[in-house]
């Protein structure tokens, strides 16, 4: 009886965590961490240029999936700006894991938010990007923010 022929190896991306290229998975975290960091210096449009327009977003301050950037406008707008929320001190990005299938990647993090008073909070957070195919490389499409452990409640 003959051997049977080896079977072929799947292709590294066939399974669904591929990984990526050092320089892609590097420009998706410059992403991530750039937006994060027009964030903390109040920068609107700096953060709205790591988004796609129409992005849909599971913002942590609203149950609503937020559609498109005249919806998030509309929930930062409503957010306090006298002073009376809580004071953001800075957010960190850990624990991220990235894959990119070709011109789509996925984004897994937590991130830290520190606040003048009180203790931090824990944020779970899924992004979805898309390569934009111009300089600016990669957008985000799809946000989810997930509060695991709010500010001072250690509660979720």
């Amino acid at each position: 009886m003959p051997a049977s022929p080896p079977r072929p190896t799947p292709p590294a991306s066939a399974g669904a965590r591929p990984g990526g290229a050092p320089a892609d998975l590097a420009a998706v975290r410059a992403v991530i961490t750039g937006m994060y960091g027009a964030y903390t210096t109040g920068e609107r449009a700096r953060v709205d240029s790591f988004l796609d327009p129409d992005a849909t977003i599971w913002d942590s301050a609203t149950a609503d999936l937020l559609c498109g950037k005249a919806e998030l406008d509309r929930v930062r707008d409503g957010r306090p700006t006298d002073g009376t929320g809580p004071a953001e001190a800075g957010l960190s990005v850990h624990d991220d894991v990235i894959d990119v299938f070709a011109d789509l990647a996925v984004a897994r993090y937590w991130l830290r938010v520190d606040f003048r008073d009180g203790p931090p909070e824990s944020v779970r957070n899924t992004a979805v990007l898309r390569r934009d195919g111009s300089e600016r490389g990669w957008l985000i499409v799809h946000l989810h923010e997930d509060v695991q452990e709010a500010a001072g409640t250690g509660e979720r």
